[in-house]
């Protein structure tokens, strides 16, 4: 079976790849995000996964509001990344892993989960800057990767209990792999942010500190709050909290914490990093 290694969550703002593209790494605001980077790319550059399965979700450019799955799976061989208008250069294709993909595809629907399955789609910032961050200079080409998008933007949207089923789910079919590759798992998003309306700049340091502890020691107890609670705690766009929850579904053996950072605000977002290492079940 396949075997699946550890873990990885991590913000993908957009802002993120423009302080990448115009080398501010270093400047007062973004020394304190990208110094919890190092340990990650060492592990990911020790350990060499095969495979990334992504969670993120779509900001408007592959689904737009008229057309927004609940869930999506990608299986095709490359996808390309949409511009944003961020007015940063086009970076290289992300490569697909259309057996594994197509796999997990049809184990979901075997258990209920009516995907979309996408043989073609582009992919934005929410799949590419978590790529970028952890192989600087878009050294991404050689890891296979996996897009699972959750739609966290258009209502009616999935809770945080389904999307941990999900990630569940997921896990059993990689389990299910008659091979020896290697996968991580890749949970991007948040946490505590709004970026528009009233409440606009709302974070919540405490839960989203509190979140990052959970998701190690108890995932379960994340999955009793509700799409509106995350909305109250932390702002309207909390709810990318779902995309580390399913990516805790899917270790379901003895996960190790090796590493974690968290700042804000960067760009109105409380930013978390954590590193979990996974030991699979025998």
């Amino acid at each position: 079976m396949a075997n699946i290694i550890g873990a990885v969550t991590t913000s993908h703002i957009p802002a993120i790849a423009n302080a990448m593209a115009n080398k501010a790494e270093e400047t007062p605001y973004w020394k304190p995000f990208f110094d919890g980077y190092p340990p990650v790319r060492k592990w990911l550059n020790e350990k060499k996964p095969d495979v990334i399965v992504l969670f993120y979700n779509d900001h408007g450019l592959e689904f737009f509001i008229d057309k927004k799955p609940t869930f999506a799976i990608g299986v095709a061989d490359e996808y390309h990344n949409s511009d944003e208008g961020w007015g940063i250069a086009t970076i290289p294709p992300v490569t697909g892993e259309s057996e594994l993909s197509w796999h997990i595809a049809n184990s979901l629907v075997e258990d209920g989960f009516d995907m979309t399955i996408c043989q073609e789609m582009k992919v934005d910032h929410g799949l590419t800057v978590p790529l970028s961050l952890m192989w600087p200079g878009n050294d991404y080409g050689h890891v296979k990767v996996i897009p699972v998008c959750i739609n966290c933007e258009q209502h009616p949207m999935p809770q945080p209990k389904r999307c941990y089923a999900l990630g569940q789910a997921i896990g059993k079919a990689i389990e299910s792999f008659d091979s020896d590759m290697t996968v991580a798992i890749f949970g991007t998003g948040g946490l505590s942010h709004q970026l528009d309306g009233e409440a606009a700049g709302t974070l919540n340091r405490k839960f989203d500190l509190e979140c990052m502890d959970k998701l190690v020691t108890n995932p379960e107890e994340l999955t009793k709050y509700s799409n509106l609670d995350l909305v109250k705690i932390g702002g309207a766009q909390t709810v990318e909290l779902n995309m580390w929850i399913a990516m805790r579904g899917v270790l379901r053996g003895k996960v190790t914490e090796l590493h974690r950072n968290y700042h804000a605000p960067i760009s109105n977002t409380g930013a978390g990093l954590l590193l979990l290492e996974h030991e699979m079940p025998k």
